[in-house]
């Protein structure tokens, strides 16, 4: 039976083109966008945390020193030799700043002694350092100098390559010490520091004589005390209620050195030892102060 051509309508020929142009379409998207966005969408990624670089730290140590070399040369002085005293200053005094710093060339003083303190950082490099000193002065060569303590504020600056004093530094009162927060002593185990007086009492005899390892526990390496020191007493011994073969206690001991007694105080770690035949309490660890 032969076959009956047909024309093909112009509205199926429209369908069958705009079909196949959203065919091409959307073969076209997927190549450039991928199938896989289509249904799971791209999250932005996370931005990197910014980088923060800390700032430089000031060289501390090199401007507590620093400072506390000028503190010595500008604390002393004596008429009989100013050039000396101008001299030492110069060594760390910015170019262009009066070498006698307001001296007026009379009197005598020395530094007795001499501590670097606490490091104010300012802006721009610079810096004020408090230098803590034991200065005795005398307007009279014939009068007895009467020493006293007194903190001295110097001003310093990175110049160049190193820290230098810029200007006169400035005497100052030094604080008295604020009350500390309390704290709340450990309760007492009187059973335990009975038990344990004679180890402790004997800890410290031989702390004195030199060999405190011969009453240690195992393995223990205790330094001796210096010389010049013999025990007079340990006037109290007190354990922490607690429980298990480790205890502290706090022990108050009356040394004789120097002509003369002085008590002070120590934390005392103790520690059971068994052996085949008993066990003994013996002395584990040893630091001063109450805490």
């Amino acid at each position: 039976m032969p076959w009956n051509v047909q024309e093909e309508g112009s509205g199926a020929r429209f369908a069958r083109r705009f079909g196949r142009g959203v065919l091409w379409t959307v073969i076209v998207l997927a190549a450039v966008t991928g199938v896989r966005s289509w249904f799971i969408p791209n999250t932005p990624g996370k931005a990197p945390a910014p980088v923060v670089q800390a700032p430089p730290r000031y060289a501390e140590a090199e401007a507590q020193a620093v400072a506390s070399r000028f503190a010595r040369a500008y604390l002393t002085w004596s008429e009989d030799s100013a050039s000396e005293r101008e001299s030492a200053l110069a060594l760390d005094l910015v170019p262009g700043v009066e070498a006698r710093l307001g001296w007026d060339g009379k009197g005598r003083q020395r530094v007795v002694q001499l501590y670097p303190g606490g490091v104010t950082v300012l802006e721009d490099g610079r810096a004020r350092v408090r230098v803590e000193a034991l200065v005795a002065g005398r307007a009279d060569p014939k009068a007895k100098p009467q020493p006293q303590w007194i903190g001295l504020d110097v001003p310093v600056a990175r110049v160049g390559e190193r820290i230098a004093v810029t200007g006169a530094p400035g005497v100052v009162a030094l604080a008295p010490p604020g009350d500390p927060e309390p704290v709340d002593a450990p309760e007492p185990d009187p059973a335990m520091s009975t038990q344990s007086m004679d180890v402790v009492e004997q800890f410290f005899k031989q702390y004195a004589d030199g060999d405190p390892s011969a009453v240690a526990a195992p393995g223990v390496r205790i330094p001796a005390l210096p010389k010049g020191y013999e025990l007079t007493a340990v006037s109290s011994w007190v354990v922490d209620l607690g429980k298990g073969d480790d205890r502290t206690g706090t022990a108050v001991v009356t040394w004789s050195t120097a002509g003369g007694t002085v008590s002070q105080t120590y934390r005392v770690s103790i520690t059971r030892v068994a052996s085949a035949e008993a066990g003994r309490w013996q002395v584990s660890g040893l630091h001063g102060g109450a805490y």
